[in-house]
């Protein structure tokens, strides 16, 4: 016996094994859930921030490009200018010399200038000495390319012969030979030159010089999209040249030099470096680790915190659920120690209708020490429920009550408890108002109040998905009509005009009194779905439909015309484009049931007697 005493003291209450087994299987899963979904968002933060920035360095290539282009467009209409070589040949000392200079060569140069409004300075080179030299005198050190904003000048070949540059220049080949190079006073004022020559092309057999076309432009025009503010803070972007120099630069790096980056680019910065091919240049960028990574950690706390949230909350459904597990387990205990004891009186009661209860009244069916008087009490109510349960579910329609039942099971298995009582709630006053004590003719006011407990269930289930107004107009109220004419049509909207996740319904009721002999009342039911096609609204009240389909919408029309004559029914407006569907219902307006009755006698005695 002590044993036994002390096994019994040494097991695991069940209560625990749930709790733990729950968290078990929630905990891990959402462990290994948050973990993942950190890892792939932060992931995909980083590489959508690093395309952007990317992206934005592309943009300023593309503006460089376009600049680099424009320039070498200016100095192509020099270059495939067949009458300036000519002219520049051909020149001669004296008139011929001062018409050609007055007549071709300025007018062009002045046309290059007033194509463009960007700074910059035309040096024509001339190989014939005999055309006169055009230039402007500056004193040593002065800009004047700022100072005169944009000119141009002719000067003999001669006086570049001896440069290095000059000397040193690509072998031609025709349209495609220039280079862009800082040549003369170009690195002191921050500038760069296009160079290329110009070429007779009188002889077919061979190209010759007859001149040089330097343009040069400020690298601050030429660079002027290169804006670090455009990147993400912290950021260090720059022009670097083939020598490792940096020849222009944005924000807190102008000022240094590429060998300066070497010592903190694999520490601090991610380098990104895009080749500027015509100039041979290349765009270098210095993002920061540490920014460019602050989303990703912020991702990482966010799904730490929802994690750990997600935690607490799960702890304390499942403590919740455990309780009220283990608190009717233990009064099923408490009733078999009962009953071991020989006391047959004792009862267990549990609200609702699931296996507890069932368990329950088993039980308390085992221990009721009855003769075959209860026997028979117990049979003819068990006979009474079975007649109303059968009378119920010949007026409820089976797949709503399966898909209710459905949603109410998922719920108990999630423990949504709260919702879990208010959709059993919502489904009791359902059928409590669809039943209506098996009459017929009820208020508009119950028939409102029927489809608002419908409603109920739906939103329940779908949540925001779904979302209901109602345009009623309470003199309505005071009418009655024959139950269930709304509802048809509110579940087959519910179940066929979903556009996407979402759907609106108006439900609405007005009192039409355009003619005071025979007032009428009008129902509608509108959605925003997918709509009907018009050959499926014919089919619907057509004599030819099939059973299987339309049955509600036929069905409440039929009642309709049955209880108030041909004149009355349904009538379907829908746009099969998407506009949405809108069902009008038209019944007389009465007050009471007089002839009711008798207007029912004698349509089925006409069917009938068809």
């Amino acid at each position: 016996m002590t044993r036994d005493v002390e096994t019994k003291k040494r097991f695991i209450p069940l209560g625990i094994k749930l709790f733990a087994s729950y968290m078990l299987l929630t905990i891990v899963p959402l462990a290994v859930l948050g973990y993942i979904a950190s890892t792939v968002l932060s992931d995909s933060v980083r590489s959508q921030t690093e395309s952007s920035l990317r992206g934005t360095l592309r943009q300023m290539e593309d503006n460089i490009q376009y600049k680099v282009n424009d320039t070498k467009r200016l100095s192509d209409v020099l270059y495939f200018d067949n009458t300036l070589s000519r002219s520049i040949r051909h020149a001669e000392a004296g008139w011929v010399s001062y018409e050609a200079t007055k007549k071709v060569l300025m007018p062009k140069f002045s046309a290059i200038l007033d194509s463009t409004d960007r700074k910059m300075r035309l040096s024509v080179y001339l190989k014939n000495e005999a055309l006169t030299e055009i230039y402007y005198t500056s004193d040593p050190g002065e800009d004047i390319v700022s100072k005169k904003g944009r000119f141009y000048e002719m000067l003999h070949l001669s006086r570049i012969e001896n440069e290095a540059w000059y000397q040193a220049f690509p072998a031609e080949k025709y349209g495609s030979t220039l280079v862009w190079q800082q040549v003369g006073d170009d690195a002191e004022h921050g500038r760069i030159s296009l160079i290329r020559r110009l070429v007779d092309m009188s002889q077919a057999t061979r190209l010759r010089e007859v001149g040089m076309i330097r343009i040069s432009v400020y690298l601050s025009d030429l660079f002027e999209s290169v804006d670090v503010s455009k990147l993400i803070e912290g950021s260090e972007l720059h022009i670097e040249a083939a020598d490792k120099q940096v020849k222009f630069a944005s924000g807190s790096s102008n000022g240094m030099t590429a060998a300066s980056w070497k010592g903190v680019q694999m520490e601090r910065y991610m380098m990104i470096e895009d080749p500027l091919p015509k100039l041979d240049y290349k765009l270098v960028a210095a993002i920061p680790i540490d920014v460019l990574e602050s989303g990703s950690r912020k991702i990482t706390w966010v799904t730490m915190l929802v994690c750990v949230v997600s935690a607490f909350v799960i702890a304390a459904v499942a403590l919740t659920v455990t309780q009220a597990f283990i608190k009717r387990i233990n009064k099923i205990i408490q009733i078999l120690q009962a009953f071991s004891q020989g006391n047959y009186s004792k009862r267990v009661r549990y609200r609702g209708h699931d296996e507890f209860a069932q368990i329950a009244d088993s039980l308390n069916a085992l221990g009721a020490r009855t003769d075959n008087l209860i026997q028979e009490v117990y049979m003819t109510n068990l006979r009474k429920k079975e007649a109303e349960l059968e009378s119920l579910q010949a007026q409820i329609n089976p797949h709503f009550l399966y898909n209710t039942l459905s949603s109410i099971s998922r719920l108990a298995k999630f423990g949504e408890v709260d919702k879990q009582h208010q959709m059993i709630m919502n489904l009791a006053r359902f059928y409590r108002m669809t039943l209506n004590d098996g009459k017929t003719i009820i208020s508009a006011s119950h028939e409102l109040e029927q489809i608002q407990a419908y409603l109920a269930i739906q939103q329940v289930k779908y949540g925001e998905r779904v979302r209901v107004s109602y345009e009623w107009d309470s003199r309505v109220d005071e009418y009655r009509i024959i139950k269930l004419l709304l509802q048809p049509f509110v579940e087959n909207a519910l179940e066929h005009a979903w556009r996407g996740d979402r759907i609106e319904l108006t439900i609405g009721a007005r009192l039409m009194e355009e003619e005071e002999e025979d007032p009428r009342l009008e129902f509608r039911v509108r959605d925003d779905g997918i709509g009907m096609p018009q050959d499926l609204v014919k089919e619907l009240f057509s004599d030819r439909q099939p059973a299987r389909r339309g049955y509600g919408i036929r069905n409440v029309h039929e009642r309709i015309q049955l209880y108030y004559g041909a004149p009355y029914g349904v009538s379907i407006e829908s746009d099969p484009a998407g506009g949405g569907t809108l069902i009008r219902l038209c019944i007389p307006a009465r007050r009471g049931v007089e002839g009711a009755s008798a207007s029912v006698e004698e349509l089925l005695e006409e069917h009938a007697g068809s």
